[in-house]
């Protein structure tokens, strides 16, 4: 049996940072995992910026709530859904994903958990665990699943590696360069064909 393993923003979605970057005039808040491999480092400097420009989860949420899925991706979801078993697998929050989910069909996400103090601030960011992205991988596995991950990003390549087929999806060249060893699809019909070569190897394994 074969499952699909997809990253959110960037795959499905628009990036909500940089979206929320543009709302609000706050250029250091476009940096994604794109731009910092570290997301530790990346999500430190989110808080700090949000705390001294004094905005809450509110803030954020108003923004999510006026945004669309990228063009194509809930037809490719529901392409991809009638041919596999469908996880996304994401380093968003909870509290940002929910009007997404909901124009897409509600797949299931698994992703991470924000702190958020009595005024609505977002004092503190909690990690399902470390590396979840590959470790979600290794229990498919471990269930007897071939799994074939797709994502666009630096926090998407140990999943990649893990999987037994990975797909960059519309990725920055620095990524491209740095990970030759996984095909590139640039839009969701190239998508479409990458999961079903892949799937094609794995049947002949």
């Amino acid at each position: 049996m074969e499952m699909a393993c997809l990253d959110l923003e960037g795959v499905l979605i628009p990036e909500i940072w940089i979206n929320f970057a543009e709302r609000t005039g706050i250029d250091e808040l476009r940096a994604t995992t794109r731009d910092i491999p570290d997301y530790d480092v990346l999500m430190t400097q989110r808080l700090q910026i949000l705390r001294q420009h004094g905005l809450g989860l509110k803030d954020i949420q108003e923004v999510i709530d006026s945004m669309s899925p990228l063009a194509g991706a809930r037809e490719f979801l529901d392409w991809l859904r009638e041919r596999f078993q469908v996880v996304i697998l994401s380093d968003t929050f909870y509290e940002f994903a929910a009007p997404m989910m909901r124009q897409l069909g509600y797949p299931t996400l698994l992703c991470h958990k924000l702190g958020i103090d009595e005024n609505g601030m977002v004092e503190a960011y909690h990690l399902r665990q470390k590396d979840p992205k590959r470790e979600a991988v290794k229990a498919f596995h471990n269930l007897n699943f071939r799994v074939i991950a797709a994502g666009d990003s630096y926090n998407d390549t140990t999943m990649l590696a893990e999987a037994d087929e990975g797909i960059l999806f519309r990725p920055p060249q620095n990524v491209v360069d740095e990970f030759p060893q996984f095909p590139v699809a640039r839009s969701y019909e190239d998508f479409r064909q990458a999961f079903a070569t892949a799937s094609n190897r794995l049947l002949r394994v």
